[in-house]
């Protein structure tokens, strides 16, 4: 009787543990190009896009998205986003290896040997600067079905915890944002919203700690979105979303459109 209670304990684990949603880490990467060489580094982004695709394909990453951007950064500090998904911490942090970029680059294109690989890489790190790099875990995120594609809208909200208050904020966005978030999706005023924590860089000069990415499908929905008001909240409601803003300030807000997403 007693083996059969740990088998059938181990059994209901199991099957939770599949059914848990792993989560997902998330590497972006703010991408300064001087003007003279947006051709090329263009023209490198798309040639990227079957790596990354040959690299989902072994594995190594589980999705990879190009953005533009729209407003809320000096265009001399950068003009383009790019998001690598993992699904585990360690992967993330390891990243693409040069090896492992040259592989898979040969296996997308394999006319080109490794010298010609090579070379289309060096010159690539010539034409764009990386100006800040940031690793990020998903820690909540709507359900939806949102569609991913060429066009879509993102606001990325840069937010730093107030000190002190870190746990008060992150409890904020789960437990009040989220649902808010999640009303507009279902009224079709949004697609898709997630809550991410800063993995690194981290520590009171950090210069934010979480980041939310708010997704729409066109402007359209953009627009509509920001002038819908909740007009179902309760005064609990409203007065925790007042105390969820107090805990944290909003540094930037990136407002961007996607050119290129690999999955």
């Amino acid at each position: 009787m007693k083996k059969l209670i740990i088998f059938l304990f181990v059994g209901i684990f199991a099957v939770s543990m599949a059914n848990a949603q792993a989560p997902t880490y998330l590497v972006f990467e703010f991408i300064k190009v001087e003007s003279n060489q947006t051709y090329d580094f263009i023209e490198f982004k798309d040639f990227m896009e079957k790596i990354y695709r040959a690299a989902i394909n072994d594995k190594k990453i589980i999705g990879w998205d190009f953005w533009a951007l729209q407003s809320g950064a000096d265009p001399s500090e950068f003009q383009y986003i790019t998001i690598t998904y993992y699904d585990n911490p360690v992967a993330m942090m390891n990243g693409f290896q040069d090896e492992e970029m040259v592989k898979y680059a040969m296996i997308a294109y394999p006319h080109l040997t490794e010298k010609q690989v090579v070379e289309k890489f060096n010159s690539a790190i010539q034409s764009r600067e990386i100006s800040q790099r940031a690793y990020m875990q998903e820690i909540s995120t709507t359900k939806d079905n949102f569609n991913l594609k060429k066009g879509s809208l993102s606001s990325f909200d840069m937010m730093k915890a107030v000190e002190g208050k870190f746990q008060e904020y992150e409890k904020a966005e789960k437990e009040v944002f989220l649902k808010l978030h999640q009303n507009r999706i279902e009224k079709g005023l949004m697609g898709s919203w997630s809550l991410l924590r800063t993995a690194l860089p981290f520590g009171s000069e950090a210069k934010y700690t979480h980041l939310t990415m708010n997704m729409y499908k066109d402007y359209l929905q953009f627009f509509n979105g920001q002038e819908y008001e909740d007009m179902e909240s309760t005064a609990e409601q409203r007065a925790a979303m007042a105390k969820g803003i107090e805990a944290r300030e909003q540094k930037y807000i990136y407002l961007a459109t996607l050119e290129n997403s690999v999955r």
